[in-house]
């Protein structure tokens, strides 16, 4: 399987809008940071964890033709944005992806997009028809593939990371409760949240995602949903050699 990170920035994106900071100006590319997103690819089909607000210029960039599932992280505006895109590949390949989301996370999407859920004023050709299964935080397959939910918390709300063979994924969280820990023995690749070098009430900071990447003990861990806050050349710096920035477009192969 290969992972692609397509996007590693926070909600705003970097450059965020109007900003004339060092890092909204640097011309290093990996400061160039679109919403998180993560593309797996693997000879049984291709996967997305959550439809970022990026995600059509997401799915344009990476060149993604066919696309069987979609797994959501949470609820929050910026990793579900990109659900209405979905669309085009019912159009071309006459289904939709099929969705995996929390009870909470498939009830916030159906709120915020009712008319895909049949309560539109007016039926057409144009209205997306997405299949959604309900995840609990019991492993389940995607495609053959086993999923292993990560539960943890982003501030208040609850959210799911997930493991995939040996790499893992738990962005926007500032807590790994203790039942999760096991779950996460024995990874290659760890992607992990790391908002900002200072203390975040809902998001790590670099430090405290640097302290759990050391207890989870990952072969090699790298941080995600960074902001502006964050210059990739100074900052990787400071982290421990086990622990590095993520970037745009990052891959990993696994076997």
């Amino acid at each position: 399987m290969r992972f692609t990170l397509l996007g590693t920035g926070t909600s705003t994106g970097i450059p965020m809008i109007g900003c004339n900071c060092k890092t909204c100006n640097s011309g290093d590319p990996r400061d160039k940071r679109l919403r998180v997103s993560v593309l797996v690819e693997s000879d049984k089909g291709t996967i997305v964890i959550d439809t970022s607000a990026d995600f059509r210029q997401q799915m344009l960039t990476a060149k993604v033709k066919k696309l069987d599932a979609v797994l959501y992280t949470h609820h929050h505006y910026d990793h579900i944005a990109g659900f209405d895109d979905l669309r085009a590949f019912q159009f071309l390949m006459h289904r939709s992806p099929m969705c995996y989301a929390s009870r909470e996370t498939f009830d916030h999407i159906r709120r915020t997009f009712p008319y895909a859920f049949g309560e539109a004023v007016q039926s057409g050709g144009g209205l997306p028809n997405i299949p959604f299964e309900v995840i609990d935080h019991e492993k389940f397959g995607v495609l053959g593939i086993p999923i292993i939910p990560i539960p943890a918390r982003h501030g208040m709300i609850d959210v799911l990371g997930f493991r995939i063979g040996d790499f893992a994924y738990l962005t926007d969280c500032n807590a790994i409760p203790e039942v999760s820990i096991p779950l996460l023995e024995g990874l290659s690749v760890l992607v992990l949240d790391g908002l900002r070098p200072t203390p975040h009430p809902t998001h790590f900071s670099l430090s405290e995602a640097a302290r759990i990447a050391e207890r989870i003990g990952a072969q090699m861990t790298y941080l995600t949903h960074m902001n502006h806050d964050v210059l990739h050349a100074r900052d990787e710096m400071t982290l421990p050699d086990t622990v590095r920035l993520a970037y745009d477009g990052l891959s990993f192969i696994h076997t």
